[in-house]
């Protein structure tokens, strides 16, 4: 096939030096530079690495594959100085360093950039491995070789319900510079996206890690056939921009990931029809580029790979130095012997038969082989042959370039049990789970008898994790493997499917009474004590069954269905089983539907900051503003705090939801200049216990330049954990310390003790709106709200009443030596632009008493 007209490679010499193809847009950033920060910068200038620089030193490289190596599953480490992750001491090179000695050394140190350096040593850019492809005379190659050629290597498939940090640490494990996503569809074939390095930035820059790839995602796959050409696969990643492409097979299924990497660690494969023209260069030598006659020699010796040339009758005539470290041979050992020299015994004639001739009719063989090192050391390789013509078009040599691929084989088979096997428990992993059941399906539908599938979650598994540790929980994980091997019986298999959940396929069962059986079976596993780390624990595990044919007739029903009925059995009280029924999917329906909503809201910053006015009950003087968070989705509608912010503690978005709380209020303060008034923020006791809350809180101060005196932080009664209380009191004098008012929020609806708050360096309390309900008429609250105000002027504390409605529980409120109130009286919650209007109107007039100036 002919090139296209419009594809000019350019056609430089491999002699010309990096100076002529660096960028010389180098961006840097301080050491104390966040994580966070960083990727923002190199999201910015759309560049894959960043120098960490001070005083004109540079000190090291953050890159695009450094980024992949972090914890992304923590948000603190978004957080920590980049000096704590970067690469060094940054690799460089001189400006007069040519191109192919700079590719050879990115190949030696398996890196894909260059520091390049002026005769001063000062740094004037960066040369990557795309500059080199890009620059290198390869049109003619590109142009004759296919994909399949250089690709040997099974992507890294990932299901695209794992999340950003999860999909970092397997591509880390894997040394993948990116993955295929595969998203499935109940209703049609799969769809394939990809995940790269560079989008990992991306998601550290926007905080982005804890969401899944089925959100992040680019799709559709960008793809090409595994026989088109390498020159229209490098056309078509530069005219998309891209630097990964999908490689399909004649059925269209994604069987590799081809990237500039690969092009740029193959090139020397590329160059064997230019060793075949240096061998023809003796008989040619004045119609044969001097220039290329010299590369090709060059190519050779330099080579990494091992390079064997032979004459028609297969008789080694020529070995480069890397043969000689490949295989143990000196090259006087191994000249005028055949290659059965290293000829390992594990193929038989027939395949070596069949590669001859391949050979003798197409002039090329490639494939895997296994050889044999001189000391009688078995190994595979990766082998390429060409035949070598003459001017009549007969063969008068072979030239062979081959490479251990040992190690590459060590990496297929890791990938192989990484995606099917579960690496900690040794279990089945959710793909080949649900490849067996996919299978049991089948099989029952066409003999007409019913499976099972049971669902398993350990109750409270956390608590372990928290209080001992990751390794103790790792190992509770594994005992908890083995028991459940032990309750099942032959043919019925077992999977963990990430973190404590666990399934149990039984493929074929008579009776519903048989599966009860075996869920008690399986309960009864776990009254033994579990012995961790010298400790003896005690685990429980809620199990959901469902039927098939009875609760679903897909792989994804019956999971759905157990899944829903594990909850049940949590919900009665954990350590059972439960059976699905059609009311629990329902309910767990409304719940997944609700979780995804605030997963989406969250990442996409949905969630609005209302206020709501606290005014001086005496005077009617606007006092401050509560910060109240809304969330208003498309689908759901209104959604009410006190159905979202259970989940958002539940499943650890919590951090995220007040960070972005925090942010607008202090976004708005800085905003309303000379308007504003204090404003208090609700704080979970999750967010205080969080050790990179303060430093956070800092920033967010920093970020806006808001004075810490305008903020005031409302906790409530159950962040004062007696068993926390020295840690919780030292974070307390901290915030005070910056300046920040400290309330107690839903003041006797808890357990605190009056001897622990009069050591806490707070402010304020406020009364809970449960005692301001039935004021004056009920005598009970009257009394306790009283003593609760006497205690606190005692204390010296400022007294703020919750859910003040009529002029009555003003006006007791007000006699019982009460400062400030807060309700519908005075105001209801409103949007930011409503209380720009209530903060300009109270400049001037009091909000008046029993009438309500803004409505919602």
């Amino acid at each position: 096939m002919n090139p296209p007209s419009s594809i000019s490679l350019p056609s430089l010499s491999s002699d010309q030096t990096v100076a002529h193809v660096l960028q010389k847009n180098l961006i840097c950033c301080e050491p104390q530079t966040s994580v966070q920060q960083a990727a923002s910068l190199m999201r910015q200038h759309n560049i894959s690495c960043i120098l960490v620089k001070k005083n004109e030193l540079i000190l090291g490289i953050w890159t695009e594959s450094d980024c992949k190596k972090l914890d992304l599953s923590a948000p603190s480490v978004l957080h920590q100085p980049v000096s704590q992750v970067m690469s060094c001491p940054v690799l460089s090179v001189p400006d007069r360093c040519s191109i192919s000695e700079a590719a050879a050394l990115m190949k030696q140190k398996n890196i894909r950039r260059l520091l390049v350096t002026d005769t001063m040593h000062q740094a004037i850019g960066i040369v990557t491995q795309t500059d080199l492809i890009h620059q290198q005379p390869l049109e003619h190659y590109l142009m004759l070789r296919d994909i399949s050629s250089i690709l040997v290597e099974l992507p890294l498939l990932l299901q695209s319900e794992l999340t950003v940090a999860q999909a970092a640490i397997l591509m880390q494990q894997t040394q993948r510079d990116a993955a295929i996503v595969r998203f499935e569809h109940s209703d049609a074939d799969a769809e394939y996206g990809i995940v790269t390095e560079r989008d990992l930035v991306h998601f550290v820059a926007t905080e982005r890690t804890l969401c899944t790839l089925a959100e992040v995602a680019t799709r559709p796959l960008l793809t090409l056939p595994l026989r088109s050409s390498l020159l229209q696969a490098v056309r078509l990643l530069r005219e998309q921009g891209f630097r990964h492409l999908g490689v399909t097979d004649s059925y269209g299924q994604p069987v590799g990931l081809l990237s500039h990497n690969h092009i740029l660690l193959n090139m020397e494969h590329l160059y064997i029809s230019e060793l075949k023209a240096a061998l023809q260069a003796r008989d040619k030598a004045l119609r044969t580029s001097e220039t290329s006659l010299r590369l090709a020699y060059k190519v050779i010796e330099a080579s990494h790979d091992a390079v064997m040339i032979t004459d028609a009758k297969g008789i080694i005539q020529s070995v480069n130095p890397s043969f000689c470290k490949l295989t143990g041979y000196s090259a006087d050992e191994a000249l005028g012997q055949t290659p059965s020299l290293l000829s390992s015994g594990q193929h038989d004639q027939l395949f070596y038969q069949q590669m001859w001739q391949g050979l003798q009719q197409q002039g090329y063989w490639q494939g895997e082989i296994w050889n044999k090192r001189k000391n009688g050391e078995i190994y595979p390789e990766w082998l390429s042959i060409s035949a070598v013509r003459d001017d009549q078009g007969a063969i008068n040599q072979y030239a062979a370039i081959f490479s251990d691929i040992t190690e590459r084989k060590k990496r297929e088979q890791k990938i192989h049990e990484l995606a099917y096997f579960d690496e900690l428990t040794g279990l089945a992993n959710r793909r080949l789970f649900q490849d067996r059941l996919e299978q049991a399906l089948a099989n029952a539908k066409r003999h007409h008898h019913q499976l099972a599938v049971l669902f398993l979650d350990l109750d409270l598994f956390k608590r372990i994790n928290d209080t001992l540790g990751h390794q103790a929980g790792d190992e509770a994980l594994r005992q908890v493997a083995k028991r459940l091997q032990k309750a099942s019986r032959a043919g019925e298999s077992v999977a963990r499917l990430g973190g404590d959940e666990f399934t149990m396929l039984v493929p074929e069962c008579e009776a519903k009474e048989e599966i009860v059986k075996l869920a008690q079976r399986i309960v009864a596993q776990f009254e033994l004590p579990f012995q961790i780390q010298q400790n003896e624990l005690a685990l429980t595990t809620s199990v959901g069954i469902s039927i098939y044919p009875q609760h679903g007739h897909t792989a994804s029903e019956l999971l759905k269905c157990a899944d829903a009925a594990m909850y049940q059995a949590k919900e009665s009280g954990r350590n059972n089983y439960s059976i699905y029924n059609s009311s629990l999917g329902q309910r767990h329906d409304q719940a997944l539907q609700l979780e995804q909503a605030l997963r989406k809201a969250l990442s996409q910053q949905q969630l609005q900051v209302h206020y709501q006015p606290k005014v001086e009950l005496k005077t009617g003087q606007l006092h401050s503003l509560e910060a109240l968070v809304r969330w208003k989705d498309q689908e759901l509608g209104q959604v009410a705090p006190a159905d979202f912010i259970p989940i958002a503690e539940t499943l650890g978005l919590i951090h995220q939801l007040g960070q972005q709380v925090l942010r607008q209020v202090c976004h708005q303060l800085q905003q309303w200049g000379p308007l504003a008034v204090p404003v208090a923020v609700n704080i979970s006791a999750k967010e205080l216990a969080d050790p990179q809350f303060l430093s956070q809180l800092k920033q967010i101060l920093a970020e806006s330049e808001v004075d810490p005196q305008l903020l005031e932080l409302e906790i409530t009664e159950s962040c004062l954990l007696p068993e926390r209380a020295a840690e919780t009191q030292r974070v307390l004098q901290k915030l005070r310390q910056l300046g920040i008012r400290l309330a107690i929020d839903d003041f006797g609806t808890g357990y605190s003790s009056l001897s622990y708050l009069r050591h806490l360096p707070i402010n304020c309390l406020k009364i809970d709106r449960s005692f301001i309900k039935t004021l004056p008429d009920n005598t009970n609250d009257r009394q306790i709200t009283s003593a609760i105000i006497a205690m606190a002027n005692a204390m010296g504390l400022d007294v703020i009443a919750e859910g003040v409605e009529s002029q009555a529980q003003q006006e007791f409120l007000l006699s019982a030596g009460c400062q400030f109130g807060q309700g519908y009286w005075f105001g209801k919650a409103v949007d930011q632009s409503n209380i720009l209007h209530l903060l300009r109107q109270a400049k001037q007039y009091p909000i008046r008493q029993g009438k309500v100036l803004i409505t919602a």
